[in-house]
């Protein structure tokens, strides 16, 4: 039987990382619970509304996203529509293109990576620079954000100090403030020399057209006052269907992610700059990315699609603390990504197909997600098209259940195992012929086998009749 990928991955991972994901994801958890006490006295009704909301606007997207296009037309963005990973990709490289523009600067925007927007652009002669700290230091090395809020997780101030110092930036000096003030002064030079900007959008309301970016590095707002261009690539999930909604979502949000009651920058994007106004883009581009998000929808785990990324799940995970995010082989990671990154990945499905088993189906994922995504749900559907479409990725590191459905299924050999485990109480754990089994239960205690008694009582109602 082979093992899972994610198991692999584990045993391999050095003992340090694992520790220090664990006690973040432990502490930011600890801290958004206490933060909901404190402030709302039904903090469930609040994510329980927030997901009402979310399924509302996914099950009328056809009615949401031509009001919203209408709105942001009128507010004076150009936007532009585009089926999958490549059609983005090249519909930003256009842009670009008929401007004259080779250098941009990124903010806040897990779908262009998803979407493998920057090596693209680099392919095509363009650089596309990250501003966000943990995403210029995951670019600077090459790697790979392992967290959708903390990308880099999984990583030590020791660490970024050498890459500071590999890459030119300073001699070594892993003093945070060190580190934070050589980042800031080479990417001050990197804004004002950028054609074009490009973020995400936490949200988008359908109501005013109006584009929502959180930060707290307020990377995103020197991003557009700078660059002549901004581009927003956006999912087409992101909507909210009023301004209104927007304070009940604002509010989840930051508790959920980052355990603040509201981020330290929270920008409305209405238009490119206004008459009048000294700073701001000239031009404001909105894409609007499918790639895989339609048939997501018409499917049964539509529901991942209310994700408003927090990062919640992740942070509770028993899954994700022990394994980090690389370990999920995908852009998006924990109880989300083992979720939404085979759904993403089409008629690819059964390379991830293993993802949806990386969960103990605790339910702790759900009962923080802001939005009320039944997760652990999700997770068996997935599992039981895995099995179905015979994806090997799906069964590995799974025993075969056949013994149990033979013994299931025959009456004589079920009621012999009743008698033996019965009987089984009475013999020490350590004379288990299984070492993984006596390992395991050299911490745990079995419950005493109770079988029999309904046996015993259903001969006896039948002889008294």
């Amino acid at each position: 039987m082979s093992a899972q990928q994610i198991d692999a991955f584990v045993a391999g991972m050095d003992a340090d990382r694992r520790k220090s994901v664990h006690a973040s994801t432990k502490v930011t958890h600890e801290r958004r619970t206490a933060l909901l006490r404190e402030w709302f006295k039904d903090a469930d009704a609040l994510r329980k509304r927030a997901g009402a909301i979310k399924q509302h606007l996914l099950e009328n997207l056809d009615h949401y996203l031509p009001a919203a296009e209408e709105k942001l037309i009128a507010n004076g963005a150009k936007v532009h529509w585009t089926s999958d990973a490549a059609d983005a990709c090249e519909t930003v490289r256009k842009i670009m293109e008929e401007r004259g523009a080779r250098r941009m600067v990124k903010a806040k925007t897990m779908v262009s990576e998803e979407i493998g927007l920057t090596p693209f652009l680099e392919k095509h002669g363009m650089e596309a620079l990250e501003t966000d700290l943990g995403e210029f230091i995951v670019q600077i090395d090459g790697d790979h954000p392992s967290h959708i809020v903390r990308p880099i997780i999984h990583k030590n101030r020791r660490e970024i100090a050498r890459s500071f110092e590999q890459h030119g930036l300073g001699a070594y000096d892993d003093d945070p403030q060190v580190i934070t003030r050589r980042a800031r002064a080479h990417l001050r030079r990197k804004f004002l020399e950028a054609d074009v900007s490009l973020s995400g959008a936490n949200f988008l309301s359908a109501e005013s057209g109006r584009l929502v970016v959180v930060t707290n590095e307020g990377n995103s707002r020197f991003c557009m006052a700078a660059a002549p261009c901004h581009i927003v690539l956006v999912g087409i999930e992101k909507l909210v269907p009023r301004d209104s909604d927007l304070g009940l979502f604002l509010n989840l949000l930051a508790r959920s992610a980052t355990a603040q009651p509201l981020t330290v920058y929270t920008e409305f994007i209405t238009g490119p700059r206004g008459e009048g106004r000294p700073d701001g883009p000239e031009e404001l581009h909105v894409v609007f990315v499918d790639n895989g998000r339609s048939e997501i929808l018409a499917g049964d785990c539509r529901e991942i699609l209310r994700c408003i990324r927090c990062g919640a799940c992740m942070n509770v995970c028993p899954v994700y603390r022990q394994a980090s995010g690389h370990a999920y082989r995908s852009v998006y990671p924990g109880p989300l990504g083992a979720v939404l990154s085979p759904l993403l990945a089409g008629e690819r499905f059964p390379e991830l197909a293993d993802l949806p088993k990386a969960s103990s189906l605790c339910g702790a994922c759900n009962e923080v997600c802001p939005v009320d995504i039944p997760l652990p749900d999700l997770l068996l559907r997935l599992r039981d098209r895995g099995y179905r479409e015979g994806a090997a990725q799906a069964k590995a590191g799974t025993p075969s259940l056949g013994a149990w459905a033979w013994l299931a299924t025959h009456p004589g050999a079920w009621r012999a195992a009743l008698s033996a485990a019965n009987a089984g109480r009475f013999v020490s754990m350590d004379w288990i012929p299984i070492p993984a089994l006596r390992a395991w239960t050299r911490t745990r205690t079995l419950p005493m086998p109770a079988g029999g008694k309904f046996r015993r009582w259903l001969a006896s109602r039948k002889e008294a009749s």
